[in-house]
């Protein structure tokens, strides 16, 4: 899958050598954060992008704890959940029927240690307090929250309201991760809760995975002659599914699954079952790795030969290329996927950093090369039809640089990666 046309990618990749700057030796992390870390914390609203962003400074805090700017990025995420909170814990706005909301509050988990750790009374009022909102979250998602009804286990999340009885592989590293960590750290014995957090990653997985392709489409809808669904295939083989494989909805999918699994109780039944969705998941993405550049394509199964109706050819893309990275790294560390997946996990760091990375004067970075945003309906939104042209040429789906979406997982990633060479 090598690429014949890669003009302006080829350009980031020749400033960023003419800079010096090598994934080998270079502290990304850090600076990273330095670079965008406050715009997209302490200066954003409660959403899952800040959220993503603030929950990677907040990694970078703890595996960095004794450095300046450390304490300082570690007041911006504080402040980006103060924001969002009373004093007692409560939301001062919360939008329900949107499972991308439940996603920002896996701040609450380190933020919640770390303040208790504090040990006087100010850490232990504020502990308390995120230990509040995150019992709020949890109760929500799994008492209130919109479920497709099916016939085996609890039923599955509903990716949003206005998207009735539809999944799609965002919504796993929304909700289903926010609740995997929940568990683990307030009620790691609750194993009706673990099935039911397993139950959404096979049910997803068994409807989107595609064999042959050894990729899971970007979302399914249990009722796709629903006016909502219009996207989804309405005869099989892959009924309710929609017909492209989006690198960042894989992303998400991978991340989450890691994520899991590496909190999950090991004696639970379907921890097996998880890591045998990993194990496929790992190998078809290693099959579409671009061979080349080390990353990923914005439309995973086709190469810059595809062009979009408006005339943009699929291109290498920065959040879904970061997302990868991050998992095949952590998911090696922690034992979940084999030993032979980090040459697939390094080929792909140094390709992240030559592909997509740039410097300016002032020794910022810049992060190059992401989707905006992209997803599938509702009914008022036809343009958003799952098509491969919908994925490069959508009003949503534009090219951007320093996207929260990127920047979190990229950092998470140059963590695992500086993990691996201390």
């Amino acid at each position: 899958m090598k690429s014949t046309h890669r003009i302006a990618q080829a350009f980031f990749s020749i400033l960023l050598f003419s800079l010096g700057l090598q994934a080998q030796t270079a502290d990304y992390s850090r600076r990273m954060v330095e670079s965008h870390g406050k715009a997209w914390s302490a200066d954003k609203k409660w959403d899952y992008v800040s959220g993503l962003v603030t929950k990677s400074l907040l990694k970078c805090t703890t595996q960095y704890p004794d450095e300046e700017w450390s304490l300082t990025a570690y007041d911006w995420c504080k402040f980006y959940a103060d924001a969002a909170l009373n004093e007692d814990g409560t939301f001062k706005a919360f939008k329900k029927g949107n499972i991308d909301n439940i996603a920002s509050g896996k701040v609450f988990f380190e933020l919640y240690h770390r303040e208790l750790a504090k040990g006087k009374k100010a850490g232990k009022k504020n502990a308390a307090k995120y230990k509040a909102a995150a019992d709020y979250l949890y109760n929500y998602l799994r008492t209130e929250y919109s479920r497709i009804q099916l016939p085996e286990g609890k039923g599955c999340f509903f990716h949003k309201d206005i998207y009735p009885n539809q999944m799609w592989l965002d919504g796993l590293y929304m909700g289903a991760a926010f609740y995997a960590e929940y568990l683990a750290t307030f009620a790691p014995e609750d194993m009706e809760g673990w099935s039911d957090i397993a139950n959404q990653f096979i049910t997803v997985h068994r409807h989107t995975y595609d064999p042959e392709k050894k990729l899971n489409y970007h979302g399914w809808s249990a009722d796709p002659a629903d006016e909502n669904s219009f996207w989804a295939n309405q005869c099989g083989p892959f009924v309710g599914c929609s017909r492209e494989f989006w690198g960042r909805g894989m992303g998400w999918f991978f991340a989450a699954l890691v994520d899991v699994l590496e909190v999950m109780p090991k004696s639970h039944p379907d921890y097996t079952k998880l890591n045998g969705i990993l194990a496929q998941v790992a190998e078809g993405l290693k099959q579409w790795q671009d061979d080349e550049s080390g990353v990923w394509y914005q439309l995973l199964q086709y190469d810059d030969s595809f062009v979009g109706k408006c005339g943009i050819k699929n291109y290498l893309e920065a959040s879904a290329s970061c997302m990868f990275t991050y998992s095949y790294l952590k998911g090696v560390r922690l034992g979940l996927l084999d030993e032979s997946y980090r040459p697939v996990a390094e080929k792909a760091y140094n390709g992240v950093i030559k592909t997509f990375v740039t410097e300016n004067e002032d020794k910022t970075l810049n992060l190059n090369w992401s989707c905006r945003s992209a997803g599938l309906g509702p009914k008022k939104s036809p343009q958003r039809d799952g098509s491969a042209s919908y994925y490069l040429c959508g009003s949503d789906v534009t090219i951007v640089s320093n996207e929260g979406k990127s920047l979190g997982p990229f950092i998470m990633a140059s963590l695992e990666w500086e993990l691996t060479k201390k």
